[in-house]
């Protein structure tokens, strides 16, 4: 469901207010942090550096269920999912509106929600609310943005990652259901989803964008089986999940028989503005001048003339990225549709992250790989080895580029693999140069 992104700034002040009230009254810290902006200081608090999480799983599970529980407070206080359908516990406000309660939230010390927000709630709530029957959409939605079913997405596969269109998981009709069986890989929490959004070939001899269908598989149904896959930062929070022989009533399909591309591209829209704006957590601080000059201090390179310059262009692209955001920001209250915006967005965080992490490891040297005990040094290693996934996650930074260059900028086609290639033509003709 589309909304009108204006807001007028009398309405924003009112809902400032009100959001102001409520975290004042139900946040597990009480009154805003008075520390939030307050000044870095070299050596004291946490000084981990993560995007994702390494917790035991004792600790994760904790976190979850505190998660859970404010989740279940804001729902029920209005503040749940505030650009939803009022039917659903939403409130039928504007994307401005959203951000907004982000913005004063981030001051508070409350709950990392991100376990259930980035995939369920930023990505799967919407594609349900776009193409879910309205007795699905009564079932999941307000369980969903209550807290008490996460979702995850079941897209990638061993052998059709970058290029989604090439899912090999079967979906075949079986009277009044569908059987499912196949792979799926580097599935975002899934070891805790009670619902899957899975995409899977009805037509193998249609186009392959054309035989795809999309289907709500709960997660609890016999024959799925999830499986951890360790990190090198240490956690687990991806899994693969086979699905073997799992039947999904046809109420809980999305969209048209092999329609299921128009569903994925709604939720890789949704997936693009989740990413793009996630510009919060504990790898935010990385990017504030405050530790990195603390970081140059504390390594004796704050002379250096070619590292302080290093700092200077990863902060020059860090104003240039908030500017973009705040540029978004502000047209969304104009009324403005957001572009390619959250895609750069997203980029640009993604590549801010890996220059910080890079930046602070080739200062630190040993230090930043080694554990000697030192505050804020070896703190750093989880950060650089989540750098990687942070160029895959959301969409694989080489096809995002490809995509802003073809569809933004205007420029010729990437070749890909059902291009065919003149070279190739020459050869088969045997015209090309080196025909026998």
């Amino acid at each position: 469901m589309a909304h009108d992104t204006h807001a007028d700034a009398g309405d924003l002040a009112s809902f400032t207010a009100e959001v102001r009230a409520f975290l004042d009254a139900h946040a597990p810290g009480g009154t805003a942090r008075e520390d939030k902006a307050g000044t870095f200081v070299w050596g004291k608090g946490d000084d981990r550096m993560a995007y994702f999480s390494s917790d035991p799983p004792e600790e994760e599970q904790r976190k979850l269920e505190e998660a859970r529980a404010w989740q279940r407070t804001r729902y029920e206080n209005g503040f749940g999912w505030i650009t939803g359908p009022a039917q659903y516990g939403g409130r039928d406000l504007t994307p401005v509106h959203d951000m907004v309660y982000n913005a004063i939230e981030a001051e508070y010390d409350v709950p990392d929600t991100g376990v259930l927000s980035v995939v369920g709630l930023g990505m799967i709530g919407p594609t349900i609310l776009a193409h879910a029957r309205d007795e699905i959409k009564d079932r999941w939605l307000p369980a969903m943005y209550r807290g008490e079913a996460i979702a995850c997405q079941l897209f990638s596969e061993p052998e059709a990652g970058s290029d989604l269109a090439s899912v090999r998981t079967r979906a075949v009709r079986d009277g009044d259901a569908w059987v499912l069986s196949g792979q799926k890989v580097w599935t975002s929490v899934a070891h805790h989803s009670r619902l899957g959004l899975a995409l899977t070939r009805t037509n193998p001899d249609a186009p392959k964008h054309k035989g795809i269908t999309a289907f709500l598989v709960d997660m609890t149904l016999p024959g799925v089986e999830v499986r951890p896959l360790r990190q090198m930062t240490g956690g687990a929070d991806f899994n693969e999940v086979f699905l073997n022989e799992v039947r999904v009533p046809d109420d809980h399909r999305l969209g048209e028989v092999d329609g299921g591309w128009t569903v994925a591209l709604t939720t890789l829209m949704n997936e693009r503005a989740t990413v793009g704006g996630d510009n919060g957590g504990p790898a935010a601080a990385a990017l504030t001048p405050e530790r990195l000059y603390a970081v140059l201090r504390a390594s004796w390179t704050l002379d250096d003339r070619a590292v302080r310059a290093q700092a200077a262009e990863l902060l020059a692209d860090v104003m240039a990225t908030e500017h973009l955001n705040t540029r978004a920001l502000r047209g969304m209250r104009a009324g403005v549709t957001p572009g390619p915006e959250m895609s750069v967005a997203k980029l640009m965080y993604a590549q801010n992250l890996t220059c910080a992490a890079h930046l602070v490891t080739d200062v630190f040297g040993p230090r930043a790989i080694a554990d000697s005990g030192e505050w804020g040094t070896y703190a750093w290693s989880e950060l650089l080895l989540a750098t990687p996934a942070l160029r895959i996650l959301g969409g694989t930074e080489e096809i995002m580029k490809n995509i802003l260059a073809e569809r933004v900028l205007g420029l010729p086609k990437e070749p890909g693999i059902d291009t065919r290639s003149p070279f190739r033509e020459l050869r088969r003709s045997g015209t090309g140069e080196g025909a026998a």
